[in-house]
């Protein structure tokens, strides 16, 4: 977007200038309405998050907690073994952002599920294990309307410059035109009656 540039001092550039300023002014309130939709949106979806992200940070203590005191009772040799094999995870999602309504997958598993022996293994292990996997299950469920929110709010700081770019600086250099056309109107006005009021002296005279 950019200014009117060089304008010639005429009738029909200040009506230029006047229509495309009533067009910057509709299309400024256009994109106001459009940023406050967003504004709404976008606090309508944080307010619900912030309690999933309170209680991804609570799981989140508990785990590392956890991972603590099944550090101190089996150590780490025993926790990798016990780690192995790895389990894959694949998870789709459409881009550019997962729909809301996808179902994140089932991640906790008990001891049978694990393939391990009771009385074989430390049970603080298992009790760790299960502490990251239902907060990994948090961040999958929490996911997609993470997304979401990211987006609205790359489209809210897109249309707030936009805003901007139209109100402080399309819009001013319009009317600061405007105004030196029209300052330029009434000059020659005023010069063409003083040139008119002196022939008509002349014409006057004896």
């Amino acid at each position: 977007m950019t200014g009117p540039g060089p304008v010639k001092a005429t009738r029909s550039s200040l009506l230029r200038l006047s229509r495309r300023l009533e067009q910057v002014d509709c299309g400024a309130a256009l994109l106001e309405k459009r940023r406050d939709a967003l504004v709404m949106q976008l606090f309508a979806r944080v307010r619900p998050t912030i309690a999933a992200r309170r209680h991804i940070d609570r799981q989140a203590a508990l785990a590392y907690r956890a991972l603590v005191d099944a550090f101190a009772a089996a150590g780490r040799s025993e926790l990798a073994a016990l780690g192995w094999p790895s389990r894959p995870l694949h998870i789709e999602g459409p881009a550019p952002a997962p729909p809301a309504s996808a179902v994140a997958p089932t991640l906790v598993r008990d001891a049978a599920a694990r393939a391990l022996v009771p009385d074989q293994y430390e049970p603080a292990a298992g009790v760790a294990a299960q502490a990251f996997e239902r907060l990994l299950e948090g961040l999958l469920a929490t996911a997609p309307e993470e997304f979401a929110i990211r987006r609205l709010g790359r489209e809210l700081a897109h249309t707030v410059r936009l805003v901007n770019v139209l109100e402080q600086r399309v819009a001013v250099d319009l009317t600061r035109a405007r105004v030196q056309v029209r300052r330029t109107l009434d000059e020659r006005e005023r010069e063409e009656a003083v040139r008119l009021r002196r022939i008509a002296a002349r014409t006057r005279r004896p």
